[in-house]
C-alpha cells in the first residue's frame, strides 16, 4: 500500500482538525455542564455542534464509497485519519455523526435494510435526529459465543414475539433512543447453530421494553448514551421488521463488526496519540528532584515505548482499511482481527504511561486520560474479547501452514 496519504486525505484532516480545534474544544466545557443537568438527554450544544458539522459537510463520514447515496463516499483508508482525529476527544464523533453503535447500525440497515426500514429508522439515523442500541449481549450465557444467545424470537401470525435479558447495550439509556437492533433466534432447534440467529428491528417505545438501569464501565455511566440493562417481556413487532430474513443473524453480525471494529481501533490510536501528547508536554513543565521529568530516563522510555507502539498501531490500522476497500471486509477479516488485538492494549499500555506521568491528576476528571483508559479497556470485551480474536486468527493460521 502507499503510505503517503492523498492530497484530499490531507486536506479533509486539515479541515476535521480544526474544526474540532475551532468549535468542539471550546463547546467541551458547556457541554459537560449541561450533560450534568440531564445525564440521559443529549445536551443542546451537542445539536448544534452537529448542525455546524452537517452545513460544513462533515457528515456521516464513515460510510464507504458503496453507500456514498448516504454519505461522501470516502474510502476506509481516506476515513481512517479522521476518525483518529476525532478519537482524541470523546464527544467528537457525535458532531460528525460518526459515533458507535449508530454506526454499526446505520451500515446495517443502509447494506441489508428494505426500502421502507431505511426510510423509517435510516434516514433519522443518517440526519442525526435520533439514536439507536444493538441489542446482542446477556448476562446469563456467554456472549463472546454468540451461538450461545438465548433471546426468543418467535413467529406470531403477522408479527414477532420477543422475550430476553439483554446487558451493556450502549447507547440504550438515552432518551433520544427511539430504535434497537435486537439478535435473538428464531429457529433455536437448527442443526447449524450459526443459522439459529436473526436480527430485529425493535422500537423502544414498544409495550415491553424496559430500561432497567444503567451498567457502569469502571465506574462510568457513560452519559449520555450508557450501557443498558433491557428487558424484553413479550413485545411484539411487525414480520416485517425482521432484517434480511430468518437465520441471518450471524451474516448481519459479520457485516456490521469488521467495520465497527476497525473504527473502534481507529479511534483508539487518536486516544493515545493525544496521551502521548500530553505525556510530552507534562515531562518538559514537570520538575520533580530538581529537574524537568523530561530529563529522567525511565520517563524518556516510556515515550519512546509509547511513540513505537502508537505508530505501529496506526499502520496496522491502515493496512487493514487499505484491504478492506481493495479486497472486502471478509478478505480483510484476519488484519481486522488483529488490530482488534492490538489496538486497545496498545492505548491502555500509552494511557496507563500518561496517567502515571501525570499522578493523582491523571486518575481525575481533570484531563481524559481515565476516560480513555475505560473506554480502551472496554474496547477488548466490545465486538469480541481478545481471546475469541486470538484464538480465531490462530486457528486460521495453523490450518494455513498445517
Amino acid at each position: 500500500m502507499n503510505f503517503q496519504y492523498s492530497q484530499k486525505t490531507l486536506d479533509l484532516i486539515q479541515q476535521v482538525r480544526t474544526f474540532i480545534e475551532h468549535e468542539v474544544v471550546p463547546a467541551e466545557p458547556e457541554y459537560y455542564e449541561q450533560l450534568a443537568n440531564d445525564p440521559w438527554m443529549t445536551p443542546p450544544i451537542m445539536d448544534e455542534l452537529k448542525s455546524k458539522a452537517k452545513s460544513r459537510g462533515f457528515w456521516n463520514l464513515f460510510l464507504p464509497r458503496e453507500h456514498a447515496s448516504f454519505s461522501r463516499g470516502l474510502s476506509n483508508l481516506e476515513y481512517a485519519p479522521l476518525a483518529e482525529q476525532m478519537g482524541r476527544h470523546a464527544i467528537a464523533p457525535e458532531v460528525f455523526n460518526c459515533n458507535a453503535p449508530d454506526t454499526g447500525n446505520m451500515e446495517v440497515l443502509a447494506r441489508y435494510g428494505t426500502p421502507q426500514q431505511q426510510e423509517r429508522w435510516l434516514q433519522p439515523l443518517m440526519e442525526g435526529k435520533i439514536r439507536s442500541a444493538f441489542a446482542m449481549t446477556e448476562p446469563e450465557v456467554a456472549s463472546s459465543d454468540a451461538t450461545n444467545i438465548e433471546t426468543s424470537i418467535v413467529r406470531d401470525g403477522n408479527d414477532y414475539v420477543i422475550n430476553g435479558h439483554k446487558f451493556y447495550i450502549s447507547g440504550a439509556m438515552r432518551k433520544t433512543c427511539e430504535i434497537m437492533i435486537v439478535m435473538g433466534k428464531t429457529d433455536p432447534d437448527n442443526p447449524d447453530r450459526h443459522k439459529q440467529q436473526s436480527q430485529i428491528l425493535v422500537p423502544v417505545a414498544t409495550p415491553g421494553v424496559t430500561i432497567k438501569r444503567p451498567m457502569q464501565v469502571l465506574g462510568y455511566v457513560d452519559a449520555p448514551e450508557g450501557h443498558a440493562e433491557v428487558m424484553l417481556e413479550d413485545v411484539r413487532v411487525p414480520a416485517d421488521n425482521i432484517i434480511l430474513g430468518e437465520g441471518r443473524g450471524f451474516e448481519i453480525a459479520q457485516g456490521r463488526l469488521g467495520p465497527g471494529r476497525i473504527h473502534h481501533c481507529m479511534r483508539l490510536v487518536g486516544a493515545a496519540q493525544r496521551a502521548l501528547e500530553m505525556m510530552c508536554e507534562r515531562a518538559n513543565k514537570r520538575v520533580v528532584f530538581g529537574q524537568p521529568m523530561s530529563k529522567h530516563g525511565s520517563v524518556r522510555e516510556d515515550i519512546a515505548k509509547s511513540i513505537c507502539e502508537v505508530e505501529q498501531a496506526r499502520l496496522l490500522t491502515l493496512k487493514a482499511a487499505d484491504v478492506m476497500d481493495r479486497h472486502g471486509n471478509k478478505n480483510a477479516k484476519e488484519l481486522i482481527a488483529m488490530i482488534k488485538i492490538v489496538a486497545p492494549s496498545m492505548a491502555q499500555r500509552v494511557l496507563d504511561r500518561a496517567i502515571q506521568l501525570y499522578g493523582a491528576a491523571g486518575l481525575s476528571q481533570d484531563t481524559p486520560l481515565a476516560g480513555f483508559f475505560a473506554y480502551a479497556r472496554s474496547i477488548r470485551l466490545a465486538d469480541g474479547p481478545d481471546q475469541v480474536h486470538m484464538m480465531q486468527l490462530g486457528r486460521n493460521l495453523a490450518k494455513r501452514y498445517a
